[in-house]
Parts: structure tokens; sequence; C-alpha cells
């Protein structure tokens, strides 16, 4: 549906964005990762039409889009803050682009109680934007973004401006209400939790390139490089001797790099793996958080079940989580 070959966006002597190609096909989410200043919100808006192209081309069902005004494209954009019109209600708001269609008023009237009912807030006609929370407002503002049925809606950061737990909440919600509308999406985000939460397909980016894309578990598992793999959140990883003797205890073959997860070493009284002495315990609402040293590897993040008396100078034995790493592939000239 959407495809971007070789996009390239320069300010003077500054690339932006790299030579980017991706593809995202019709009802899917993608989600573009990335550290800020990484390039991926002038990606988004160069799609938007927002920014010119210094090289390569955008389509949509193979029309090329050059010389395509952004209010011709047909796309609608969402960003984080809403930017909701604070003196309009809630149906107004979302009415707002049916009006400047000139919609007839009972087509106008029904659209938005089917967009209020789609995304939870069915009821919420008459209140103000200052009335609701940071939640009910992003979904006042995903209601009006779907109202003129776009044929791709542009995500920028949507949740970031939300606390943890409700970011966790709507970026389910928002996942079944676009999938529910058929919507394509293009989601850019820093956030790994949010693009796996909302996403079907990922595409990572850094220094204004896209280094890895795929389906959202495949990039999840298999990170291009050891730089992608710690921003994906993995929070170690170990080369060499070290990484042999992890990949053992594993039982996988040996490997020069292995990434790990926080939880993929588990404290296990029965476990015949790796044998370590803890360093330091934090207990958090669901683990004991372990930093552990091991001889021949040396430290390591590691997990204990809540309740486990783990204490700084304990020996423990680790059991490994084969679902909790990665193994790397080689590095060139390395």
């Amino acid at each position: 549906m959407l495809s971007l070959r070789g996009v390239s966006v320069r300010y003077g002597d500054t690339v932006a964005v790299d030579e980017v190609s991706l593809d995202l096909a019709a009802g899917q989410v993608l989600a573009v990762l990335g550290p800020s200043g990484c390039g991926k919100s002038t990606l988004l808006r160069a799609v938007a039409g927002l920014e010119p192209l210094s090289g390569g081309s955008i389509s949509v069902d193979d029309a090329d889009l050059a010389g395509v005004p952004t209010h011709k494209r047909g796309f609608a954009l969402m960003f984080q803050d809403g930017q909701l019109f604070a003196h309009l209600t809630v149906a107004r708001n979302v009415a707002y682009a049916l009006r400047l269609r000139r919609t007839p008023s009972a087509r106008l009237a029904a659209r938005v109680r089917e967009l209020l009912e789609l995304v939870g807030l069915s009821g919420y006609d008459d209140r103000l934007p200052g009335t609701l929370s940071g939640g009910e407002r992003q979904r006042v503002a995903l209601a009006r973004a779907l109202a003129v049925e776009p044929r791709l809606i542009l995500l920028d950061e949507p949740l970031s401006a939300l606390d943890a737990t409700l970011r966790e909440r709507l970026a389910a919600d928002l996942r079944e209400i676009l999938h529910a509308a058929g919507t394509t999406a293009l989601l850019v985000t820093h956030d790994h939790d949010e693009a796996f939460a909302l996403a079907d397909r990922l595409a990572v980016m850094r220094d204004g390139r896209v280094v890895q894309s795929g389906e959202i578990d495949e990039v999840w598992r298999e990170p291009v490089d050891e730089e992608t793999a710690l921003f994906l959140g993995y929070a170690r990883v170990v080369r060499g001797e070290a990484a042999s003797e992890v990949l053992d205890a594993a039982g996988l073959p040996a490997a020069p790099a292995v990434a790990l997860r926080r939880s993929a070493l588990v404290a296990d009284g029965a476990a015949r793996g790796i044998r370590a002495r803890v360093e330091s315990a934090r207990v958090t609402p669901e683990q004991v958080r372990l930093v552990v040293h091991a001889d021949g590897i040396g430290r390591l993040d590691a997990v204990a079940p809540l309740g486990s008396r783990v204490s700084p100078g304990d020996e423990v034995a680790l059991r490994v989580d084969v679902t909790r790493l990665a193994v790397l592939p080689i590095t060139p000239g390395a």
C-alpha cells in the first residue's frame, strides 16, 4: 500500500534521513523505532508531504506522491499531545474534518456516534477536552483522525505524554481500534514497548538509516547487531568464551556473542547451570532483580522469584531461559 524507495531528506549538509526503503501493506501497522534524533519524525513528515525529499520516492498503491500536497494525500496525522481544539466539544472535535467536507448533518452525527463508540467514549459528545484525562484526549484525537476514513494514519509518538500504566493500557486499546477500523498506520516512537504493543511490523532506525526491519517477533529474537539489541531492551551482551559458557548452559551451540534480557538468567536452586555469587539484590513488584558474578563469564543480570531469600554474597545456580536471549551475528571485520 505504502512504498518508500531510497528516501532521503537533507537540511543543508546534514542528512536527516538516509536512503530509507520500507513497505507497508494495507491494514497493517508499521512502527519505526529509534532514539531521539535518529530521523524517524522527519521520515514521518516526509511521508505526510511536510518535508521535501532530497532523493528517492514515496508511493501509495503504485502512485508516486511527488508533487502531491499534504491535504491531497488522504492521510491523517495524530501527534503525542492530540492537538484538540480546547473550545470545541468532543463531538465537534471529531466532526471537524467532516464539517470541512460539508458532510450532510445526518451522516455527520451518525459517523461521530460510530467513532466515539469505536474508541470507547460513547456519551462524551458534549464534554470539553479540558475535562478529559490524557488517555481520553488521545482517544478523541484518534477518533478525529479516523473520521474521514484516511487511507493511511500517521502516528507521532501518540502515547509518550501518558504515564506508564495508562500508556500500556491504551496501547492495547489503540491496536484493537486500528484493526477494527481496518486502518493502515505508520507509527514512529522511541519506546520499544509501545512499538511492540501497537505494531505488526517493526523498522529500527539509527543515524538516519533503517538498520533492521521485519515482523515484530523476528526483530526481537534476532537483532542485527549489538547496538540494536541493547536499544531493543536487552540488558547485556557477552562475547567470546563468556558467550560460549552461557550458550552451553542453555544447550545451544557456541557463538561469538549473545545478548541477554535482564530475566534471561533465573536463580534456581535445582538448576545445573551457571554458578555465580550475588553482588546485589533488589525487590521489585514482580521479581527480585540480581546482579551476580560468574567465574569465567563476569558480571551478569539475573532474577529470582518473589519471596526468594537471596542476599549479597550468596552462591546461586542460574538457569538460562533460551526465550530471553539472542545470538548475535558475527560483526564484519571482527
